[in-house]
């Protein structure tokens, strides 16, 4: 009876472990992504990287493990059939690009996936939900279509249509038809009178003479059993004549339909040959895409009209095609996320110039495209609308040849709506028009790449509110195409400079991860043989800046590896790196940067750029300011490539630089340091503050250059800011490491010329291009600031050393009159968020730490401990470490 009741209470202690094994983990897997992307139909490598984020309600959660599953269908997708990769349990915290170790993966092919975890306990998540890739056209021998194109007098002006007829099956289950397109311009897909997807303005942009690009679509929910119509609509865009890479008399495409049946080989269904048939559509552009010469689009017919190679295309006369020779070049799948209309503006007022001229503000300046429905017109009338940023100092439309124009046909629904052009604007001048339009009838459409918003931040100061939200909004206009243009309405050019002003506040602000991927490509393509670069990515024609602007391709692979944590992207661009850096020891003499010279791709050679007129002594063409300011910037170069080296296993190589930044810095201060002044070059803000950020400064003069600083800028500079593009970062990362809120804070606060409140005073709703509003008022020049207000006055910034936000540290950084900031950031590892609240003597803080980081709360000197979820906690060397998870903080205020 005995032994009995024992056996009885081992099996039941037996089941009750089992159930306490095989517990579910508090984890719950969310946000899976292939190559950062989210189920994307054609990545570029066969050699896939699989991320997510964990959300738990358990304070110290943590993965100790994981399990990944590949496979060919959603049905096989389990851990006895999965036929690609079963990862089994890998005992790891990572999550971040973790590397694909299954059978090989074909190009054309569509694959599922899933993983799930073990927290900290050894309990296991649920799996996450079923996400999906695919395998671009990788090599050209993947493709068997043919390049065609429909040449004609007007050929770039053109907006040619292309159409095939094809039959096809209904899909089965796990049957999915992708439509393969690269096309040299801009593309439209529609199928069977229904355009395909909700992107616009595709592709991303490349350097045409090296790449181009593959836009991939799931067109299965288009497809009818029977017979179908595709047409493939064209527009020039950047592949324009004259352009790098450019040829023929137009743009091309190439394309093919292929059917994808789990793990069968795909089936190509259709390929663009010598069979299809075109036609010049109503759509043609006016200019020849250039530098302040970008136009607009002339369309004739009404909305009927426009609609019949959709509707009814057997109305209408299509030629025959022409097969299009395409010089050597690399196609790769586009890796950025489609341009898409992300918000919609009505106007804010509409005002009668005459009798047949209207003016109207759409209350903000935006990137993007203008519709209208026109009231009465009569066949022939040519509409004109004329588009600008600003008005000029007498009132009118500002010049700056954004012009576009409608042909009536004076019946049916007239309308105009831009398709494969785009413009910057707030104010469209709308002339010869026989009745006043109404508000209703007129919209503006804001677009931008599809990347995600990732970032929050508001504070008690409504003054620093307002000028974060015109940064944030203000890249959201520059970010279309897969690259930050400089201005959107006169060059939208890639420039270096522009970028590495903006890198650290774009990629707080935004997860723009694809898009640095898309546009370090088109940097990598652009290198020349001597190692030589130009200022703009890609790179149609030369362009000003200096070498803050060709540095890009090292300082923006160095911020993209260390805050998303792609180490491939060190490992692809650190030879380009290196061979950049041996052209600039070219031009080293006596271990000194030096101007080098202008070429056809690349003019000017600058240090800083647009500081403010008649402030301070800013002159950011002088000689020595120009030249401390690149060999700082040279030396901060080295830093970066000393951290890359030595994140890639190249302990030598990192020696190396680290070696050439201290010979350089003694170099900088021997050469540019007066000591009879005491200060660097002319002693403008960015002479002060760059050889400190550099390294440059020894010790015992730090105290005393800051000091200077202060001083020249409230008695010189009547304490605003009087530095450009280039000292905007500079300062606000020099002020942040060595805790300076109140000095940057005072200069924001300024009402009056230059600084950013008299932008927003004088009606700006984007930033602009100088600090008087000349030229244009959409522009990247003064954006570096953002990143201030989320390290300095947030409080959250990335420990040196440390990548993708693992570790965090929490310092806010107290402006006077400022008494509260609610920041958040979503990390690859998912939000971190912080709301501090001061009083004279106690500080209050609400923070959230993502699983897979932790962070370090910096405590006042001399306070050693702190209430942490209502418990005391002993500070370590001034810090409080805490894991992840929602904690309530608090301690006292010296």
């Amino acid at each position: 009876m005995k032994l009995t009741k024992l056996v009885k209470l081992l099996c039941l202690l037996n089941v009750l472990g089992m159930i306490a094994c095989s517990q579910t983990s508090a984890l719950k897997v969310v946000d899976p992504k292939c190559e950062n992307l989210r189920d994307p139909l054609a990545i570029n490598t066969s050699r896939p990287r699989f991320s997510w984020k964990l959300n738990s309600e358990t304070n110290g959660s943590r993965q100790t493990a994981y399990q990944l599953l590949v496979a060919s269908t959603p049905g096989n997708l389990s851990e006895e059939q999965a036929d690609c990769w079963n990862s089994g349990k890998i005992l790891s915290p990572e999550k971040i690009m973790i590397d694909y170790k299954g059978k090989e993966l074909q190009p054309g092919e569509l694959f599922y996936w899933k993983v799930r975890v073990w927290d900290e306990n050894d309990n296991v998540s649920d799996w996450s939900k079923t996400a999906s890739f695919g395998i671009g056209l990788l090599d050209e021998s993947n493709w068997k279509a043919a390049y065609i194109g429909y040449p004609s007098e007007d050929g770039f002006f053109q907006t040619p249509q292309f159409r095939r007829l094809f039959k096809a099956e209904k899909a089965g289950r796990d049957e999915v038809y992708l439509l393969h397109v690269n096309s040299l311009g801009y593309h439209e897909i529609h199928i069977n009178g229904q355009k395909v997807g909700d992107a616009v303005l595709s592709p991303a942009v490349s350097q045409f003479n090296k790449r181009s690009l593959i836009n991939t679509y799931d067109v299965t929910s288009y497809i009818k059993r029977g017979e179908n119509n595709l047409i493939i609509w064209l527009g020039s865009g950047w592949y324009s004549e004259g352009l790098p890479g450019v040829t023929g008399k137009g743009p091309a495409v190439r394309a093919q339909l292929a059917k994808v049946s789990g793990n069968r080989p795909a089936e190509t269904i259709v390929v663009t040959d010598d069979s299809w048939s075109a036609r010049n559509s109503e759509y043609t552009r006016i200019s020849n895409w250039w530098t302040g010469r970008y136009g607009g689009e002339e369309i004739s017919g009404n909305l009927e009209t426009q609609n019949l190679p959709f509707t009814e295309p057997e109305k209408l006369t299509w030629n025959k095609v022409t097969l299009v020779e395409v010089p050597n070049h690399t196609a790769t799948p586009q890796m950025v996320e489609p341009n898409r209309i992300m918000q919609e503006f009505t106007p804010s007022t509409i005002v009668r110039l005459n009798d047949s001229t209207f003016l109207v503000d759409m209350g903000t300046t935006l990137t993007g495209w203008f519709e209208i429905t026109f009231p009465r017109l009569e066949k022939g009338d040519q509409v004109v609308m004329e588009y600008a940023d600003h008005l000029d100092e007498n009132g009118q439309i500002a010049k700056q040849g954004q012009i576009d124009r409608y042909i009536a046909s004076g019946n049916g629904t007239e309308r105009f709506r831009n398709r494969f052009n785009y413009h910057g604007f707030r104010y469209v001048k709308i002339s010869n028009l026989r009745e006043a339009p109404e508000k209703s009838a007129i919209k503006a459409l804001l677009i931008h790449t599809d990347f995600e918003t990732a970032s929050d931040f508001e504070c008690s100061d409504t003054d620093l509110n307002r000028i974060h939200d015109m940064i944030h909004y203000t890249l959201r206009c520059l970010g279309l195409g897969g690259y930050l243009v400089d201005c959107p309405q006169i060059e939208r050019l890639g420039y270096g400079g522009d970028g590495n002003a903006s890198t650290l506040t774009a990629q707080t602000m935004f997860n723009l991860a694809p898009l640095y991927n898309n546009w370090l490509d088109a940097w990598s393509d652009v290198i020349r043989e001597d190692g030589s670069m130009p200022h703009t990515a890609p790179n149609p024609y030369a362009a000003g800046g200096g070498p803050y602007w060709c540095g890009f391709i090292i300082s923006a692979s160095w911020h993209t590896y260390r805050n998303y944590g792609d180490i491939r992207i060190l490992e692809r661009y650190y030879p380009v790196m290196q061979k950049w850096l041996e052209y600039v020891d070219k031009y080293s003499p006596e271990g000194l940067l030096k101007r080098w010279p202008d070429t056809d791709y690349r003019n000017w050679y600058l240090g800083d750029w647009a500081t403010p007129d008649g402030v301070g002594n800013p002159n950011h063409l002088d000689e020595r300011s120009v030249d401390l300011v690149n060999n700082c910037y040279l030396s901060v170069c080295f830093s970066q490539m000393a951290e890359i080296a030595g994140y890639l296993g190249k302990s030598d190589e990192r020696r190396v630089y680290l070696e050439k930044k201290e010979q350089l810095n003694r170099r900088i201060h021997e050469t540019y340091f007066d000591n009879e002044k005491g200060y660097y070059a002319t002693g403008s803000q960015i002479d002060l503050t760059f050889p400190m950020l550099a390294g440059a400064v020894p010790t015992e003069l730090r105290d005393k250059l800051i000091e200077t600083l202060k001083e020249k800028t409230e008695q010189e500079s009547g304490g605003h800011l009087n530095t450009g593009l280039v000292g905007i970062p500079v300062v606000m990362e020099w002020a942040t490491s060595n805790n300076q809120p109140d000095f940057v804070y005072s200069m924001l606060k300024k009402r009056t010329y230059p600084g950013y409140l008299f932008m927003l005073e004088n009606g700006a709703t984007t930033t602009w291009e100088h600090w008087n509003g000349a030229r244009s008022r959409i522009h990247n020049c003064f954006n570096g600031v953002g990143q201030w207000f989320y390290e300095s006055v947030g409080g959250i910034r990335q420990i040196e050393g440390k990548t993708a936000y693992s570790e965090l540290l929490i310092d806010p950084q107290i402006p006077s009159g400022v008494t509260w900031a609610k920041t958040r950031i979503n990390t690859p590892n998912g939000w971190v968020s912080l709301h501090w609240e001061s009083s004279e003597s106690r500080m209050k803080m609400e923070l959230e730490i993502p699983v897979g980081s932790r962070a370090n709360i910096k405590l006042p000197d001399n306070v050693t401990e702190a209430t942490v979820n209502r418990e005391l906690q002993t500070a370590v060397g001034q810090l409080v470490i805490l894991s992840s998870g929602k904690y309530s903080v608090e301690y006292p205020l010296q």
